[in-house]
């Protein structure tokens, strides 16, 4: 637990309003490099949440960014309100991008969408708003532009690219749900230029993901723009590896004598 108490911050798994069951299994398939899920976001509901879960998370000792998602622009609203009544959240992270809720992942599609939704958010609430953005469209900083008009205080990208992978031998889906989203080190690179690209057009932080597995893929984000760096599904092989990767990125800075990590933001050399 001590160890734990080095992060920045963790965020738990995407809540709604109402409890969800998820997809049907199989759930999740392994990939070259990467692993398709389509969980479908599987929770008991906001209540239930913070009655069983936010007790224990609040003893952790780490900040916490509670992650929400809505089927409607209401359900959005009525989470907020939920959300400002609690004690010991660092930011509200509106989770606008799952490929396996419709509402959500629709919104993180249309720019104009993105914006009614992040402003709606941000006249319910006080806390620091990160919208999480969706890879699954033309221009991520197209979105990420209008976020940031909207009023949020940060971005967070990538989320998962809608993905499939079929058994040549039954001619059937591997995933129950058919489609899934890819995660894993297969879509680190693309992640990492749509963080450079989405840096080029927003000032407010961005928090990278995608495929980190090691301090080296950190960096990469973060010289390519990001203020922060996410781990997940490298946690499925190792739960040390945010840990590893905050050692790496340490060891980094001291080889390189660099004394503050914001100097590593946006430094990337191209020319």
């Amino acid at each position: 637990m001590e160890e734990v108490k080095k992060l920045g911050a963790i965020i738990p798994k995407t809540v709604t309003l109402h409890a969800r069951q998820g997809n049907p299994p199989p759930r999740i398939v392994e990939t070259p490099s990467g692993m398709i899920n389509a969980i479908g976001i599987e929770n008991p509901g906001i209540d239930k949440f913070l009655e069983t879960k936010w007790p224990a998370l609040q003893k952790i000792g780490v900040p916490l960014i509670l992650s929400v998602s809505g089927n409607t622009d209401e359900e959005f609203k009525l989470l907020t309100e939920k959300v400002n009544g609690l004690k010991n959240v660092s930011a509200l992270e509106i989770n606008l991008s799952c490929p396996n809720l419709g509402h959500a992942s629709l919104v993180a599609q249309d720019p104009e969408a993105a914006y009614r939704v992040v402003h709606l958010v941000r006249k319910a609430t006080r806390l620091p708003l990160v919208a999480k953005l969706t890879p699954n469209v033309t221009d991520i900083s197209v979105i990420a532009r209008a976020a940031e008009e909207a009023g949020a205080d940060g971005v967070s990208l990538v989320n998962t690219f809608a993905a499939m992978a079929i058994d040549v031998d039954t001619r059937r889906p591997k995933l129950g749900n058919i489609t899934g989203g890819l995660s894993g080190p297969a879509i680190r690179p693309i992640a990492v230029y749509m963080v450079y690209k989405t840096a080029q057009k927003v000032k407010i932080p961005i928090v990278a993901m995608g495929g980190i597995m090691t301090a080296e893929d950190a960096l990469q984000f973060m010289m390519a723009g990001a203020t922060m760096v996410a781990v997940g599904t490298a946690n499925f092989l190792n739960p040390r590896t945010p840990l590893e990767v905050l050692e790496g990125i340490k060891a980094y800075m001291k080889e390189n004598k660099i004394k503050d990590v914001k100097e590593i933001t946006g430094s990337m050399v191209t020319s």
